[in-house]
């Protein structure tokens, strides 16, 4: 099962248990705070696919932040993991 959802303005590509690098949510997001995406713009669930008019009604992409990327630091030493 994956789905399409908007993020900031970007398409983003999500599945169960993967992990999603996404740009700066915010301060008021800290680490194992949950987030939800409601801009869901398909839903394939194992070949029945369900595409918006511009969003599914009813579809939500619920993550958990595991480590923000601190400002002004490098990707290669602090990554910012959305698991979904």
């Amino acid at each position: 099962m994956y789905a399409i959802v908007e993020i900031q303005g970007q398409q983003f590509r999500v599945e169960t248990g993967k992990k999603l690098y996404v740009h700066y949510l915010g301060d008021e997001h800290k680490e194992g705070d949950s987030v939800e995406f409601d801009r869901v713009l398909l839903v394939d669930a194992d070949g029945a696919v369900k595409v918006g008019a511009p969003t599914v009604e009813g579809a939500k992409v619920v993550c958990e932040v595991k480590a923000p990327l601190v400002k002004g630091e490098s990707r290669r030493n602090v990554a910012k993991a959305i698991a979904v």
